[in-house]
């Protein structure tokens, strides 16, 4: 963990901070609900602080460097909490001193982001403002009036669609609690329930450490908020057990992070992305949460029915479990309780945010079930902070993705962006949600799954809608295609880590793990022609919906796993 590479004030001042985070947004969330500058406000600069404390300079020059940009970055955005009203009041008419802390805040978010995620998100991040300053000089097609630097800065740090826009609001009001809700459920020990039930369960079966995988990654992936550390996480266990049963390193590699990002279209938690698009719809994340259920279980539907096929091919069966599936859901049930009252409480109305906080009491009170997994103050600690340090991958990013959707609105790009795609597609659907995945996968490879989601949606559900498509099911293609840089060559991280634990050659990981997520390419179609999949119409059209798209599921998958081949390849043997 980075947090061990600090000094000791330094973990001090981590812990503080984490422990404030914690605290504070579980008193926000109970007391008042509703975000506010302020929350935003001290989210961001939390998060900026930590940043610069773990991510830091090895130099005695760079580490000065870095409590200067700490210093720079409270100030700036102290700045912006304490003079909220004052500069709406007289927006257009700024002073001198709001754009150049505006342009200092801007700047950072940058330098934020290069040291967190890597220089994709510096080159993306200064294309956009020189677009946004240069626009006159652009093609046609795309130019725009422009503007000076400061004053397009002003504007991105200001205004609400800027760097304290949606993604601020969301990870502020929601996504940060419910990563301490995934650090606290893990702490509780219920990460180990996770996957020694599904192994007792079909561990034994035909494919069984494959198909305990897709189980384990769906159960735990719904709550970790990231492919990448579900696959890791769980695939540590799950990837060596498909190996020793008999399958290939690269298939075990594979399937485990094909499993592992169907846990960001699983509810309750659905990653950071059900959480931004209840924002940008304006709709309940409970309703969200009900149209994202079936499809979920279809993609892991689709993955394990291919394991299953994958291990009959190669007659691959598990090691039956010494311990009964019933007797540890009897023993461990508990460990469920988190998930069922975050669920319930969501379909019942309540904010996802306090939801979140009652999940975060259910998982201290099963903690306490056994002796070796109880919650005390130093273990509150210890999960405070590494929900802290998660969360710090997607909030480090949240000033570049201000510039870029702030860009995006400020130039009309948007709207044009919806022109060109269904031009290019001419006006077919089809060929729309191809380019759109097309676009999702190059975006997706320099910046995470959840930011590659808002900016790509930004742009491309206009021109879905445009086609008829409703505006939820749009944002859920846009949704599940932003996940395709996961598992899709070239650039695929959890498929890389897949590789990486199973000892085995990443690109044939990669394009196995491709293989095994192919519905991942499927479901967008289907939410773009069959609306009952997003639950859209009458009951009996979503009942028929239903049971064909079950069916057709388990065919796709079939035809996918190729064990058809072998059964011609025996019968011109025999013949």
């Amino acid at each position: 963990m980075l947090h061990q590479q600090l000094n000791r004030v330094e973990r001090w001042i981590f812990d503080i901070l984490a422990l404030t985070l914690v605290l504070f947004y579980s008193y926000s969330a109970v007391w008042e609900p509703a975000s506010t500058q302020f929350h935003r406000g001290v989210y961001i600069i939390i998060t900026y602080v930590l940043v610069f404390l773990l991510y830091r300079s090895t130099t005695l020059w760079g580490r000065i460097l870095d409590y200067v940009l700490i210093a720079a970055s409270v100030v700036s955005i102290g700045y912006w909490i304490l003079n909220f009203e004052a500069i709406n009041y007289r927006a257009g008419v700024e002073s001198n001193l709001d754009k150049a802390i505006a342009m200092v805040g801007v700047l950072i978010g940058i330098e934020l982001a290069r040291r967190v995620v890597g220089t994709v998100f510096v080159v993306i991040g200064a294309i956009m403002l020189l677009y946004g300053v240069y626009g006159e000089y652009a093609p046609e097609l795309i130019s725009h009036a422009g503007d000076t630097f400061p004053d397009l800065a002003t504007s991105l740090f200001y205004k609400s669609d800027g760097v304290f826009g949606i993604m601020a609001n969301v990870l502020a009001t929601y996504i940060l609690l419910f990563v301490i809700f995934g650090a606290f459920l893990e702490k509780s020990g219920a990460q180990r329930f996770f996957i020694d039930f599904p192994l007792a369960a079909v561990g034994h079966k035909i494919g069984g450490p494959g198909k305990v995988s897709v189980i384990a990654s769906g159960l735990f992936g719904s709550i970790s908020g990231s492919a990448i550390a579900n696959t890791v996480s769980t695939g540590a266990f799950t990837i060596p057990m498909m190996k020793k049963a008999g399958f290939k390193p690269h298939v075990a590699g594979g399937i485990e992070p094909a499993a592992s990002i169907g846990g960001m279209f699983m509810p309750p938690i659905m990653g950071a992305g059900g959480f931004i698009m209840a924002e940008l719809t304006g709709l309940p994340y409970s309703q969200i949460m009900l149209v994202a259920l079936f499809p979920a279980f279809m993609y892991f539907f689709s993955v394990y029915v291919m394991v299953h096929y994958e291990a009959k091919r190669h007659n691959i069966v598990g090691e039956k479990s010494e311990v009964n599936a019933m007797d540890i859901l009897k023993k461990q049930w508990f460990y469920i309780l988190p998930l069922v009252v975050i669920s319930i409480l969501m379909l019942m109305g309540y904010s996802p945010g306090y939801s979140a906080i009652l999940g975060i009491v259910a998982c201290l009170a099963v903690s306490w079930f056994r002796k070796e997994t109880r919650i005390g103050p130093m273990e509150f600690i210890e999960a405070s902070r590494a929900g802290a340090e998660s969360s710090l991958k997607i909030g480090a990013t949240v000033g570049v993705i201000g510039i870029i959707v702030g860009v995006l609105t400020y130039s009309g790009l948007v709207l044009t962006f919806a022109d060109i795609v269904i031009e290019l597609a001419d006006g077919k659907l089809f060929l729309t949600i191809l380019l759109i995945a097309l676009a999702s996968l190059v975006l997706g490879m320099g910046v995470p799954v959840t930011a590659a989601y808002l900016i790509t949606a930004v742009v491309a559900v206009p021109a879905l809608t445009h086609l008829g498509v409703n505006e939820l099911a749009a944002h859920m293609i846009v949704y599940w295609l932003s996940q395709d840089s996961n598992i899709t060559p070239p650039v695929c991280i959890a498929a890389f880590a897949g590789a990486t634990i199973a000892k085995a050659n990443m690109w044939k990981t990669a394009f196995t793990s491709f293989k095994f997520a192919k519905f991942l390419y499927l479901g967008p179609f289907l939410f773009g022609y069959v609306p009952g999949f997003s639950l859209n119409g009458s009951s009996t059209d979503i009942a028929v919906a239903f049971v064909l798209i079950v069916f057709g599921t388990w065919a796709y998958s079939w035809l996918l796993s190729g064990i058809w081949i072998d059964w011609f390849k025996k019968k011109d043997k025999t013949a």
